[in-house]
């Protein structure tokens, strides 16, 4: 059973090793090109390119995968199927033709909820208890092919973005090899989606992490953990008469009614708690911009509760 892969970031790379570690004959690996990363601005590798590198299988980084060139390149290598994991570019029709037998895709949840960029963060967001991962049939038709396989995973209460993309990411592991073993057997199961059950998941931006006090404890500790470890949830706060953005990546909801929303109350032994719409929020981890991350407590003992407040 001859694969091409595709994919790019992390997670993408994990599935690639764990594939490679279990007998999949990977035959070429497919990553968008490297980016230029921070103030040097030097060009990083993606995550799969490192994985490729170091098992040394044939790399390719187009900037359009699906042009004619890369079409009659990955043609050649005669594949049965293309896995495509987290690969960050709509695959065109003429390439989708080309493996003899599917192109297939891991999808982090359960559809046909929450097709697009950003299932894992806006599931948590949403404050949903469980997600999964779907294996399906890649079309033109963002996240719509007939769906393969599906396994669940449960959300729990303090979960975060970070915890669940890694859970997702082993179990989606095991799922594609599954898969995989499928097809080589002959079996090819497939279920169209029902499109009354569509919701969709979009990119997440920066303006989307920004905390409004004036809703509920509840829904803000889901934005704050559904955006950790990034791009990490944000207010801004003035401190010392000076205006700085504090991003918050753990709270914990507590029973508190005495505090206004966006007021906050700092104590030395408790840390920081600061009042919601409805309820209060514990904040266990904290940045604010220009000092590296800290837990409530360790803030809690650098500033004043006089020297800070919630921007109007």
């Amino acid at each position: 059973m001859r694969i091409v892969f595709f994919g790019t970031p992390q997670f993408a790379a994990n599935v690639l090793d764990y594939l490679c570690n279990n007998g999949v004959e990977v035959s070429a690996v497919v990553s968008k090109p490297d980016k230029p990363k921070g103030r040097s601005k030097k060009l990083v590798a993606t995550p799969v390119k490192v994985v490729a590198e170091k098992r040394h299988l044939p790399l390719y980084q187009p900037e359009k995968v699906s042009s004619d060139e890369y079409v009659s390149i990955l043609r050649q290598y005669n594949a049965d199927l293309f896995v495509v994991v987290a690969y960050g570019e709509i695959i065109k029709q003429s390439l989708l033709d080309v493996p003899r037998l599917a192109c297939i895709n891991i999808h982090a949840s359960l559809l046909p909820k929450y097709r697009g960029a950003a299932p894992i963060q806006r599931a948590i967001i949403d404050g949903e208890q469980e997600t999964g991962i779907t294996i399906m049939h890649m079309v033109k038709k963002m996240d719509a092919g007939d769906v393969i396989k599906t396994r669940k995973v449960s959300i729990g209460l303090n979960d975060t973005y970070g915890d669940i993309e890694k859970r997702l990411c082993e179990v989606g592991s095991e799922l594609i090899l599954e898969v995989i073993g499928d097809f080589d057997q002959g079996c090819d199961k497939r279920i169209s989606q029902d499109e009354n059950l569509v919701t969709f998941a979009p990119k997440i931006e920066l303006e989307d992490c920004e905390i409004n006090w004036k809703r509920s404890s509840e829904e803000i500790h889901n934005l704050v953990r559904g955006v950790n470890p990034h791009p990490g949830a944000w207010c801004f706060v003035v401190v010392k008469g000076e205006k700085k953005r504090l991003k918050i990546f753990r709270t914990e909801i507590v029973n508190d009614d005495a505090l206004s929303a966006g007021d906050f109350r700092i104590e030395r032994k408790t840390g920081v708690t600061i009042g919601c719409g409805e309820g209060a929020l514990k904040v266990e981890s904290l940045q604010l911009e220009g000092k590296r991350v800290m837990t409530g407590k360790e803030f809690a003992l650098g500033v004043s509760p006089e020297s800070l407040a919630l921007c109007d």
